[in-house]
């Protein structure tokens, strides 16, 4: 066979498999955990709160990049801790373990949402950004990989597991989620908008 054909057929599997659980370890379906993470977006959104994401590396531009499409395309404020001087003085000054932590004490509140990427679910600057996003009564969202007793996916509120074993397969299932949670978001306000065009404007959705 060839290789494209055993790459795509990897990620279709991959994608497939993937594993959904809640703060308990209970197991979800995913349409249900997309639907959660989508009304927990909502919920900031209506509430003019932020979401935060981070990740290292490959996941650092995913978090850019999905900050900028919820900022732009979903009128949903958002944002990725990608300064260069900030990063870089957190971790010289302070440690790079503290490189999202730090951030967070200084721009998050109760209400907002952080998103974590990680491919391996066990760098330690997303662990100590989690726990720093619960002392401060933030929902916690996690995407992970590789290892399926991974530390960051015992921690969120929701928790999405892709069972490959490569990064690169990690990080592209994790792109492709990333972006069904942005259009699920907006196929759901979509659909609101709709329902609120037809409506008396005496009425109101319940």
């Amino acid at each position: 066979m060839k290789y494209y054909s055993r790459y795509v057929g990897a990620v279709c599997n991959t994608l497939k498999e993937i594993r959904v659980t809640d703060r308990h370890e209970g197991e979800l379906l995913v349409e249900e955990g997309l639907k959660i993470w989508c009304d927990l977006t909502l919920k900031v959104q209506e509430n003019d709160n932020t979401v935060y994401l981070i990740g290292n590396g490959a996941s650092a531009s995913m978090a850019s990049h999905m900050a900028a499409d919820f900022s732009k395309n979903c009128e949903c404020r958002s944002m990725a801790f990608n300064d260069i001087a900030l990063m870089t003085a957190v971790s010289n000054d302070i440690s790079y373990e503290q490189c999202f932590s730090t951030p967070l004490l200084r721009f998050a509140g109760e209400g907002d949402l952080l998103v974590t990427i990680s491919s391996s679910g066990n760098s330690s600057n997303i662990i100590n950004a989690i726990k720093t996003a619960r002392e401060l009564g933030l929902g916690v969202v996690t995407l992970s990989g590789l290892s399926s007793g991974n530390i960051s996916r015992k921690l969120g509120d929701l928790n999405f597991y892709l069972p490959a074993q490569t990064y690169g397969l990690v990080e592209s299932c994790h792109q492709a989620l990333l972006h069904c949670w942005l259009d699920t978001f907006l196929e759901i306000k979509s659909a609101e908008r709709v329902i609120l065009s037809v409506l008396p404007k005496s009425a109101s959705l319940q």
